[in-house]
């Protein structure tokens, strides 16, 4: 009996310390064997003070920790934590609204069940702790405390719920400025937009990252490469970058002010115009085209909200794609840039202007998945080298436009390739977070002369930036929140930092309000 609880004893105990290390590993990115160190640690605190021995058993009534709940929501965190590298409520709030159905991440599908049986061990564990020792049962009263008031998911909630109570909840929808062209020119230029998913600028550090941004460094050569592109709040994930680059605004989540709280939203920011939306009433053929669901996250939703008379994924282009030959969330980049170049071809020949937008996957999270082109001309992929992913999309990329190039197909029109939004957590983590990082943001064409701009600048100043480009003029360089970073206009970042700016977006209302009006 005494044999047996010993070993009931040991193993919850020991249990209980490899959680409390796994948590620590995650959040502050320590080397794999912090966990055995912190358990180890654990126990040997646990053998000095008898934690759980019989000796310590007051009574046999079966107390309850109240910490369970406590438990539960550190365990959300740190799984959402462990899969994108940090907490970003706004994009688990939005895609929570938006739709999380069709998505590829079957990894972290199974991560989440793997984590539920996780947290529901652990419950076990400290249940069988607090009944076992009496003094547990009432230091696990004031650790639940402590357990609420420092899980940064709540923190997060009550920053959010302090916006009601601002005083200046107005701030950013004053600076907002709504997107219009005053003046447009002669022969409108074509448009091809190519986000590159996850593939920031960061990656150019061949010092950490070798060669793998290189196809991309020598593309940025043929034309105007912009540094210092950082990321704002609400602008970290795919959806939210989209939003910021085409409507020069953080996608700043429905919120309470979606009606339907537990129904996917019917629009997504309808209440301003989009770049999707400027073009389209200057007679602009609008397509979107990625290789995922058009489902996921309300993609469809955006873009034909915006004006645009074509959109594509997965779904509509599976059967295009070789038998067989698809991924977890959709077509392959090889696949998805042949089609792409025939639409394009299409919308050339037609001798109206156009807008092409195009979303690569290659560089997800957290291995990538990288085309059969690409492992025909890298060599075989191991399946966790997110870098070898990385070149796999700058090498597709450059062809790409090469390819288009020698069809005569870029006259008059301008390209425009950058990252939709800096990586979540990935194999190369370590090494992304110990600099400073930024996005990728180049444009090719249209008559730019080759140069680098270094400023402070945020995704919301794409817009503005573009239409410059394009050779439209805007009123004061402005459009939304953003500023051409062709004009010499203070950026907002460049004016008040990108701590300030993501400190007034925890507090606005207004132009959060301004975003979502009119949706159901």
């Amino acid at each position: 009996m005494t044999i047996s609880r010993d070993i009931r004893r040991w193993c919850a105990l020991t249990y209980i310390g490899l959680c409390i290390g796994y948590a620590i590993m995650v959040v502050w990115v320590l080397p794999w064997w912090t966990p055995l160190v912190i358990a180890l640690a654990w126990l040997a605190i646990g053998r000095r003070f008898h934690w759980g021995h019989v000796s310590q058993r007051a009574t046999q009534r079966k107390a309850w920790p109240w910490s369970a709940l406590p438990l539960i929501l550190w365990w959300v965190y740190i799984y959402l934590d462990d899969s994108f590298g940090q907490l970003d409520l706004g994009a688990v709030i939005f895609h929570l609204q938006a739709g999380i159905e069709e998505n590829g991440s079957t990894d972290r599908q199974i991560a989440g069940v793997l984590y539920t049986v996780a947290a529901i061990a652990m419950l076990v564990a400290v249940t069988w702790l607090v009944r076992a020792d009496h003094r547990w049962r009432l230091w696990e009263r004031v650790l639940s405390l402590f357990l609420l008031a420092f899980n940064p998911l709540l923190f997060g909630l009550s920053l959010r719920g302090a916006s009601v109570i601002d005083d200046d909840e107005s701030w950013l929808d004053d600076r907002y400025r709504p997107p219009e062209i005053v003046a447009g020119v002669p022969q409108p230029p074509n448009l091809i937009y190519l986000y590159m998913e996850s593939t920031e600028r960061t990656y150019g550090d061949t010092q950490r990252f070798g060669n793998a941004y290189e196809d991309l460094a020598r593309l940025g050569q043929e034309g105007v490469v912009f540094h210092g592109v950082k990321q704002l709040d609400n602008t970290g994930w795919t959806m939210a970058g989209m939003v910021a680059s085409q409507c020069g605004v953080p996608l700043m989540p429905a919120g309470l002010m979606h009606d339907n709280q537990f129904e996917p939203l019917s629009d997504v920011l309808p209440g301003v115009d989009c770049l999707g939306d400027l073009l389209h009433a200057r007679g602009y053929d609008l397509t979107y085209m990625g290789g995922a669901s058009t489902k996921f996250a309300g993609k469809a939703k955006f873009y034909r909200g915006h004006g645009f008379d074509t959109v594509l994924g997965r779904d509509e282009l599976e059967d295009k794609a070789p038998a067989g030959y698809l991924n977890d969330w959709g077509l392959y980049d090889d696949t998805l840039l042949d089609l792409a170049e025939k639409r394009i071809r299409r919308l050339h020949d037609s001798g109206k202007p156009y807008a092409f937008f195009g979303l690569t996957l290659a560089g997800h999270p957290p291995f990538g998945h990288p085309s059969q082109s690409c492992i025909d001309n890298q060599g075989d992929f191991d399946g966790t080298d997110i870098l070898y992913s990385v070149k796999c999309t700058g090498w597709l990329i450059r062809n790409f436009i090469e390819r288009l190039r020698a069809e005569g197909l870029l006259d008059n029109t301008l390209v425009v390739v950058a990252s939709d939004h800096l990586s979540m957590k990935n194999s190369a983590w370590e090494e992304l977070i110990a600099e400073e990082r930024e996005n990728t943001l180049m444009m090719l064409g249209n008559g730019l002369r080759p140069r680098v701009i270094e400023r402070p600048s945020s995704m919301v100043d794409v817009l503005p930036t573009l239409l410059e480009a394009m050779g439209y003029t805007i009123p004061d360089h402005r459009a939304g929140l953003g500023v051409s970073l062709f004009s010499s206009s203070p950026t907002l970042i460049e004016r008040y930092s990108l701590d300030e700016m993501n400190q007034r977006m925890r507090s606005e209302n207004r132009l959060q309000e301004q975003l979502w009006n009119g949706v159901n």
